[in-house]
């Protein structure tokens, strides 16, 4: 998982890394959380969900979130920010 999320796109991938890692179904965690897989699937995407629908998914695949304060981003976190906009750009 990455050390801090500060980006949808990086709260999307540290889910669908989740569920993959510990071998979670969409369908499963989208049934268990009483939302569509459509949903799920937007929000490892790092597309808008309602907050109703995040705290569902993270319920359903016994996981929280914890508040901290963001400080200043790592020189890995900038490079790996920068790249994303580069590869949109390119396409």
């Amino acid at each position: 998982m990455l050390d801090k999320i500060r980006l949808p796109e990086d709260l999307g991938k540290a889910i669908a890394s989740y569920r993959e890692q510990n071998k979670l179904s969409a369908v499963a965690v989208a049934n268990k959380a009483g939302r569509s897989r459509t949903v799920l699937h937007k929000l490892e995407r790092g597309e808008d969900v309602t907050v109703s629908s995040l705290f569902d998914i993270l319920r359903a695949m016994g996981l929280c979130l914890t508040l901290q304060r963001a400080g200043m981003p790592t020189l890995e976190e900038m490079q790996r920010r920068f790249a994303d906009e580069e590869d949109d750009n390119a396409a």
